[in-house]
Parts: structure tokens; C-alpha cells; sequence
């Protein structure tokens, strides 16, 4: 068994663990740091999946992930496909220690779900945000879009990389949202990108697909509601709910926010990159 420390968004974890289990984390390493004190625990343990009451579950690409509570009050989550459990997330009561169960040979969609869900749940009172969302940088900012699957976000971040000079990929799936800077992560969507680089957050634009190009700006409770919903794994701790509350306020009240309808075209790609820069007089 080893130990192995990383760093996203500023937030220290360790992860106990296996040589082969440390072969299916190499999109980790360029967050690899030397030590320091964790703010979580991550253990790899043998054993079964525990007795639980399911609470509810999320499903994705025919698997779901089954989240409850054993006897003892800890949270529990279970990955499963459509045939088959992979292994499941304990975590203690204060979220700083949890051991993931492989019931078969080692998984990366349990490797990865853990560490997100852990990573979620310590990092809730820290002003820190898990996002659904593309990112890209340009000119020195960073700019998020966000939507359902299967609205476009990918596709609109490559859609800059191609027409607006100077843009960078930041992240295509899973960024870190923490006091007004977005970071890349070791999670990352169809296009493998694991950056470990940060910039401060120029704008956030929800997307939705239209036969027209067509912008926005978002307030209120519209803004609220599209950061809520683009937020990642669901919690039911009453006092963590209330903390990513918090902090999805401030994030709407502090970022300017627009709603994109949008064809896949280059000049979906200019009229949102021109108006987040005030170059076209769109407020």
C-alpha cells in the first residue's frame, strides 16, 4: 500500500493504494504534490458492498450510481452498469476519510466518481464548485459553458480553439469553480485534458442548440438556476447543500452570466466570444 498527494484548485487530498491501482491514475499526475495536510482521505479497500438504504440514484449511458446510507449513518455510493456492481464510496460522517470497495478487477469510473464525489462533498464550505461544463481561455480569462449533454459544450469550446486566436483548452468536462478563478482537473470528458493551470473567470454562457445564433444576458434567478443545475454530484447533507447554496450565489452575483442559442458555426463561436468582451455592445 501507498501514498500518493494531490492538489486541485488549491485543496490537498492523499489516496492510499496499490500499485495497479495507481496505473489506472495517470491522469492525476500533474496534479502529484509532495504531501502536506489532506483535506480528505481516499483508501482502496477488499471487501463487499455494505447493507444500505438507497436514498436515490443518478444515471448516465445506461449505469447509475446508487447513493444511501449504511446502518451506521455513513454515506454510501454505488457504481453499477447494466449487468454488473463495479465497487462502491464509503465516506465518514465528516467527509474526510472514505475507502472505495473494487467487487471485481480495479475500475477507473469508480477510481474517478470517488475522488469527484469526495472532492464535492470536503470541499462544500470552501467556496469551492465541481462544474459540468467546458472551459476555454482566452486573453488571460477563463470562459465555461454550460448545458445538458448533448447540448454543444464540447463542441462550442472547439469551435473557439479553431476561430478565436489564442484560445486554450482549461478543461471539457469537469471544472473547479473556487472564489471567482476556474481551474483545470484530473476529470475531463470525451476529449482528454488534464491541465493543471488556473485563470480568473471572464464569463459563463448557458447553451442551448436553435436554428439562429442568439445571445443574452442572464440575472437572477435564471443565472442561479442554470449554475444549479450545471453544479456536479447531488448532496442530501442539509448543511452542504446550504454551503454550495452559498456559494452559488456569490458566484451569480460576481460573474457575468448569458444565455447563447446557438447553430455549431463560427459565428456562434464570435458573437459569444465578442459579447463577454464587450466588443459588439451587447448588455
Amino acid at each position: 500500500m501507498m501514498t500518493r498527494y494531490y492538489k486541485v484548485a488549491g485543496h490537498t487530498f492523499a489516496v492510499n493504494g496499490s500499485d495497479e491501482l495507481f496505473k489506472q491514475m495517470r491522469n492525476y499526475e500533474p496534479f502529484r504534490c509532495e504531501g502536506g495536510k489532506p483535506l480528505f482521505t481516499l483508501t482502496e479497500c477488499s471487501g463487499v458492498v455494505p447493507e444500505y438504504t438507497e436514498v436515490f440514484r443518478q444515471e448516465e449511458d445506461g449505469a447509475y450510481i446508487a447513493c444511501g446510507h449504511t446502518d451506521s449513518g455513513n454515506d454510501v455510493y454505488v457504481f453499477t452498469g447494466q449487468r454488473n456492481t463495479w465497487g462502491c464510496l464509503i465516506c465518514s460522517k465528516d467527509y474526510r476519510e472514505g475507502r472505495f470497495i473494487m467487487t471485481g478487477h480495479i475500475s477507473k469510473l469508480v477510481i474517478d466518481n470517488s475522488l469527484m464525489i469526495m472532492f464535492t462533498l470536503a470541499t462544500a464550505g470552501k467556496g469551492t464548485l465541481l462544474f459540468h461544463a467546458a472551459v476555454v481561455s482566452q486573453e488571460g480569462k477563463g470562459y465555461l459553458f454550460l448545458g445538458p449533454s448533448g447540448t454543444g459544450k464540447s463542441t462550442h469550446a472547439q469551435l473557439w480553439l479553431k476561430h478565436i486566436e489564442g484560445t486554450e483548452l482549461v478543461n471539457d468536462d469537469n471544472p473547479v469553480v473556487r472564489d471567482g478563478v476556474v481551474y483545470g482537473s484530473p476529470w475531463s470528458g470525451k476529449t482528454p485534458c488534464y491541465r493543471n493551470v488556473s485563470v480568473p473567470i471572464g464569463g459563463i454562457v448557458m447553451l442551448s442548440q436553435a436554428p439562429y445564433n442568439k445571445i443574452r444576458r442572464l440575472k437572477g434567478i435564471e443565472a442561479y438556476v442554470a449554475v444549479v443545475e450545471s453544479v456536479g454530484s447531488k448532496v442530501w447533507d442539509n448543511r452542504i447543500a446550504e454551503s454550495q447554496h452559498q456559494t452559488e450565489n456569490t458566484l451569480v452575483s460576481t460573474i457575468p452570466m448569458w444565455h447563447l442559442e446557438c447553430l455549431p458555426d463560427e459565428a456562434a463561436a464570435r458573437l459569444c466570444h465578442d459579447t463577454m468582451l464587450n466588443k459588439n455592445g451587447i448588455e
